[in-house]
C-alpha cells in the first residue's frame, strides 16, 4: 500500500499517512542475515533442539556438564571446522564460521562462549601463530573436542595490557626446552575458559627469554592434565566459581613452577628459536611483531560484536511482543492501554530498535572485512590494521548497546521480565562479561582513538601551506563547518524561526552525516591541538593523561558514525519500495538519537542553534510515533522463533489472557450482574 504525503510548510503541517506502508517482513529478515545467510539459518535451525539450548535452575556444576556436551555435540556435527585448513578437514571459511558462531547465543551464551574458547582462542592460537607441524600435531584432536583447551593469557595482575605479563619462558640450550614459570601471585593465569575442569592442554602466553635477552610475549603449547583429569607436575590451579553470569563455563586460574616444555612447543609462526637458543622473527620491529601476534585473533572482538547485535535483538522481540499485548489503566475506548500505544513506552524501545539495525548492518561490514583478511583477499598489514581497528571501535559500542538494550527491555516488562522463564535477566547476566573480555572496552576505544590521531597527523603532513596554518591556530572546525553548509543552514533557521523547515533538513541524509562528521573531526582536531600545544610546552604526558576522557569521547563519536554510515549504505540494497521507506525513518531515527544524545555538544559548539536542537528533539519524537504500526514487524524480521527466544511471554499468552479479562468481563456486564462502582 502506499503511502500519501503532505510537505511540510512553514505552518509547521506535518505529513500524515492515509494508510500503513506494508514491510517485507521475510525479505527484510532475509537481508538482515547477510552474506552468509545460508549459514546462519543452518545454525538457527541446528540450535532448535532442546538439547542445545540451556535450561533455568541447574547448579553450576551441571550446567558446565551439560554445555560440554553441547560443544560435543557441534564437533560431532563438523560445524565447527568450517574455519581451519583444508588438511584438517576445514573449509577455510572465515567469515562463515563467525556468522555460526554468533548465533549461538540464542541457545546459551555460556555455551556459545565455550566453543569460542575452544575453537576460537585454543585451537585458533594454534592455527595462526602456529605452522603446519603444529597444525597436523594438535588441531585435529582439538577440533574433535578430544583435547580441550585453554586460552592462557589473561593474569590476574595483567588483563588488557598484554604486554606486562608477568609469565615467563626461558630457553635451557642444554636440554632444548622452555621452562615456563609463574614467579608471583598476580602472574597466575585467570578467568581462563576450560582452567577449572576440562582443559587437557593450554596455548600459554609468556615473555619469551633467551640468552638473558627478553624477545617479549610469544606463545608455547603446554600439556595441562592428564587423561584422568590430574594436572602434570608443576601445574596448578584453581576454580574461578560462580560468576555473575556464563556459569557453564569452567573459567579458572593455573600457575607453572619451572613446566619444561620441549624447544617445538613455542608457536613460531612469528618468532622461533634455534637449538643453541638464537632468536628470529620474519617481523624485525618487537612492536610490531607483537600486535601482530594479538592481531591474528582479532576474531573473538568481531564475533562478540555480532552476537551482541543477536542478543539486542532477542530482547526486542521479547520485549516488544509483549508490550503489544500488555494493558495498563484505562483507555480512550474504555478498554485497558496497549503498553507500546503510551509515548514513553515507545520511547524507551523504537530507538532500541533504530539502534539494533545499525549495529547488525555495522556488524555485516566488519565480518565481510574480517572474511577479507582472513580469508587472503585482503591480507595486507594495511587492511589487518584496519580491520583490528574497525572491530576495536564496535566492539565496545554494540556490548554497551547490548547491556542497555536487555535492561530497557527487562524493565518495559515489568515484573514478568524479572522472571528467569523469560529470558531477559539471564541474558543480561551472561553478556556482562562481554563489555571487559575480548579486550576491555575502555582500552580498546583508546586504541581507536589514537589511530584516529595518527591519520590526522598524516593529513596534515600532506596539507598545504595554508591549511596547515589554519590548523595550527585552531580554525580546523571552522573550516569543516563552512565546507558543510551547517552554519549556513543553522542560520537560516534562526532567521526564519522555522520549526517545520528546520525538520526538513534534518530529514536529509547529506545534512545528518555532517553533523555526525564535523563532530569527530572537530573532536580529533582539538585533541591534536592540545598535544601539539603539550609538546611544545614539555609536558606531553601530563597532557595526553589528561586527555583520556577526551580520546574515549572521540573514539564513540567515531564508531557511532561507522554505524550511521553502514546504515545508510544498507538502505541502498532494500528494493521493496514500502520497506526502503520506513527503514529510511528507522535510519533518521538513530542518526537524529545520535544527535539528540550528544545535544550539549552540538549547543555548545555552536553547530546547532537551541531552535534547531529543539527541532531535533521534536522530530526525534515524531519518528518514533510514525514507527509505532510498524515496531512489530520490525522485530519480527529478526527471524528468532520461540524456540530461539524461549519466552512465555514472547508466545502470544499475554494475549489470550487479556482477551479472557475483557470477555469475563463483557459477558458480567451484559449479564446485569456486573456491581456498581462505589459513587465518587
Amino acid at each position: 500500500m502506499t503511502i500519501a504525503h503532505v510537505d511540510e510548510s512553514d505552518q509547521g503541517h506535518s505529513e500524515i499517512e492515509t494508510g500503513p506502508a506494508h514491510i517485507d517482513v521475510a525479505a527484510l529478515g532475509d537481508y538482515l542475515l547477510g552474506r552468509w545467510a545460508d549459514i546462519r539459518r543452518d545454525a538457527r535451525e541446528f540450535i532448535r533442539d532442546p538439547a542445545m539450548q540451556g535450561q533455568t535452575g541447574l547448579s553450576v556444576d551441571e550446567h558446565r556438564a551439560r554445555v560440554f556436551d553441547q560443544l560435543q555435540r557441534l564437533a560431532d556435527r563438523g560445524v565447527v571446522h568450517r574455519a581451519f585448513p583444508v588438511e584438517v578437514g576445514g573449509f577455510e571459511d572465515h567469515g562463515g564460521h563467525l556468522a555460526a558462531f554468533e548465533e549461538l547465543v540464542a541457545a546459551d551464551p555460556s555455551m556459545q562462549i565455550k566453543a569460542g574458547v575452544q575453537w576460537g582462542l585454543f585451537a585458533s592460537a594454534i592455527q595462526h601463530l602456529g605452522t603446519a607441524e603444529h597444525h597436523q600435531r594438535w588441531l585435529p584432536d582439538a577440533l574433535n573436542l578430544k583435547l580441550p583447551g585453554i586460552y592462557a593469557m589473561t593474569e590476574t595482575g595483567h588483563g588488557s595490557d598484554v604486554a606486562s605479563i608477568g609469565t615467563t619462558a626461558t630457553y635451557d640450550a642444554q636440554s632444548e626446552e622452555w621452562v615456563i614459570h609463574t614467579p608471583f601471585r598476580g602472574a597466575w593465569k585467570d578467568y581462563l575458559g576450560n582452567a577449572a575442569v576440562h582443559g587437557k592442554a593450554a596455548v600459554v602466553f609468556a615473555q619469551l627469554i633467551t640468552k638473558n635477552v627478553n624477545h617479549g610475549v610469544h606463545a608455547f603449547f603446554v600439556p595441562i592434565r592428564d587423561d584422568k583429569g590430574e594436572f602434570y607436575p608443576g601445574v596448578g590451579g584453581n576454580d574461578d566459581g560462580v560468576k555473575g553470569g556464563l556459569n557453564g563455563i569452567d573459567n579458572g586460574r593455573l600457575h607453572f613452577d619451572h613446566v619444561r616444555v620441549p624447544r617445538t612447543n613455542l608457536l613460531n609462526r612469528y618468532g622461533d628459536v634455534s637449538p643453541d637458543g638464537t632468536y628470529s622473527s620474519p617481523i624485525e620491529s618487537p612492536g610490531r611483531r607483537f600486535f601482530t601476534m594479538l592481531g591474528t585473533l582479532v576474531q573473538g572482538r568481531v564475533s562478540l560484536d555480532g552476537a551482541s547485535a543477536n542478543a539486542m535483538k532477542i530482547a526486542l522481540q521479547i520485549a516488544v511482543t509483549y508490550s503489544n499485548q500488555r494493558r495498563q489503566f484505562d483507555g480512550p475506548s474504555g478498554n485497558e492501554t496497549v503498553l507500546l500505544d503510551y509515548q514513553r513506552h515507545q520511547r524507551r524501545l523504537i530507538p532500541l530498535i533504530a539502534q539494533t539495525y545499525a549495529v547488525t548492518f555495522a556488524h555485516g561490514e566488519l565480518l565481510e572485512k574480517f572474511d577479507a583478511v582472513f580469508g587472503g583477499s585482503h591480507d595486507t598489514d594495511e587492511h589487518r590494521q584496519d580491520l583490528e581497528t574497525l572491530a576495536a571501535a564496535l566492539k565496545p559500542l554494540s556490548t554497551w548497546s547490548a547491556l542497555n538494550t536487555i535492561q530497557e527491555c527487562r524493565e518495559a516488562c515489568g515484573g514478568q521480565g524479572f522472571l528467569a522463564e523469560n529470558r531477559l535477566v539471564g541474558l543480561r547476566a551472561d553478556l556482562d562479561i562481554y563489555a571487559t573480555f575480548e579486550g576491555d572496552n575502555t582500552v580498546l576505544l583508546q586504541l581507536v582513538a589514537k589511530r584516529l590521531l595518527s591519520d590526522f597527523g598524516k593529513k596534515i603532513r600532506k596539507a598545504d601551506r595554508a591549511t596547515l596554518v589554519k590548523f595550527v591556530v585552531g580554525k580546523a572546525a571552522d573550516r569543516t563547518l563552512s565546507n558543510s553548509g551547517l552554519r549556513r543552514l543553522s542560520q537560516e533557521l534562526r532567521d526564519l524561526g522555522s520549526t517545520a523547515r528546520s525538520v526538513g533538513q534534518l530529514r536529509d541524509q547529506d545534512v545528518q552525516r555532517d553533523l555526525l562528521t564535523d563532530r569527530v573531526e572537530s573532536m580529533v582536531s582539538d585533541l591534536a591541538a592540545q598535544l601539539r600545544d603539550g609538546a611544545k610546552a614539555g609536558n606531553l604526558a601530563e597532557v595526553t593523561a589528561n586527555m583520556q576522557s577526551a580520546l574515549i569521547d572521540t573514539a564513540i563519536a567515531h564508531g557511532e558514525l561507522l554505524q550511521w554510515e553502514a546504515f545508510t549504505d544498507a538502505l541502498d540494497g532494500i528494493t521493496d519500495a514500502d520497506t526502503r521507506e520506513v527503514m529510511t525513518w528507522v535510519r533518521n531515527l538513530f542518526g537524529l538519537g545520535l544527535v539528540e544524545k550528544h545535544l550539549a555538544w552540538y549547543l555548545l559548539n555552536g553547530r546547532l542553534s537551541p531552535a534547531r536542537g529543539n527541532a531535533v528533539s521534536a522530530y526525534v519524537d515524531r519518528l518514533v510515533g510514525r514507527l509505532r504500526p510498524y515496531a512489530q514487524s520490525l522485530v519480527d524480521a529478526f527471524g528468532y522463533g520461540p524456540e530461539h527466544l524461549r519466552a512465555e511471554i514472547a508466545t502470544g499468552v499475554e494475549e489470550v489472557r487479556q482477551d479472557q479479562a475483557r470477555a469475563y468481563y463483557r459477558q458480567l456486564e451484559e449479564s446485569g450482574l456486573s456491581p456498581e462502582l462505589e459513587a465518587k
